[in-house]
């Protein structure tokens, strides 16, 4: 997430993650913003690879992994890097988390109403048009960190609500596949253990747990 009082640069990540191969080979594609790009943890503990290797250990088989994500994105910036940024014409998965930053940054929600499904057909499309494997994941409730909290919890949680609620009928729409972890975005509160050291996204704990939520969905279509 873009915010100037942590003063986190900006990064992109595009980057492969291999396993040794038993079977086969799933090519995974993670689109996003900061919760996909891992801002706050190391590498290891992101949510992309910890949902690789939930893979890797379930269905025995090789992961490549391309993360395309950069910390304060928004829907229309992703949609326009993936002109260019993939690294193969098809996948064979792909997650889709974007949209917290189309709400942090006060655009207008019609601009994310106009953009989301635009973006959701060219993930599907990446997808090698295969909807069911595409996993939109809903956006965290951020009102729930410590960051949060000083922004209002109420109508952050309100807001959030709206957006994952359109992301969550677009998905049913499309045919795609939606995963919610805003419930266990909201124990943050709860527990700072899931909460990175900068107070706002989520920690290696709160990804495990997310990844937890996302990998049997997963596994029950591609495996």
């Amino acid at each position: 997430m873009l915010n100037d009082r942590l003063k986190k640069k900006e990064f992109t990540l595009n980057m492969s993650h291999t396993f040794d191969a038993q079977d086969s080979t799933i090519h995974y594609l993670a689109l996003g913003d900061s919760y996909s790009a891992g801002t706050g943890v190391r590498m290891e503990k992101s949510f992309p690879i910890q949902l690789a290797n939930c893979l890797q250990k379930q269905t025995k088989k090789k992961i490549l992994t391309q993360v395309i994500a950069k910390t304060g994105w928004r829907t229309d910036e992703l949609k326009d890097s993936l002109t260019s940024s993939t690294a193969l014409s098809s996948y064979d998965l792909v997650t889709l988390w974007i949209g917290v930053n189309n709400h942090y940054q006060k655009k207008p929600f019609s601009k994310f109403k106009k953009e989301f499904p635009k973006l959701l057909a060219r993930a599907i499309k990446l997808a090698k048009g295969n909807a069911s494997h595409v996993f939109v994941i809903s956006i965290p409730d951020w009102g729930f960190t410590p960051f949060g909290e000083k922004d209002g919890r109420k109508n952050i949680s309100k807001e959030i609500n709206k957006y994952n609620d359109f992301a969550s009928s677009q998905a049913k729409e499309q045919g795609a596949s939606y995963v919610s972890i805003v419930d266990l975005s909201r124990e943050s509160i709860r527990d700072a253990n899931l909460v990175a050291k900068d107070g706002l996204h989520p920690s290696g704990l709160a990804y495990q747990g997310f990844v937890e939520r996302v990998c049997p969905s997963i596994i029950a279509i591609v495996n």
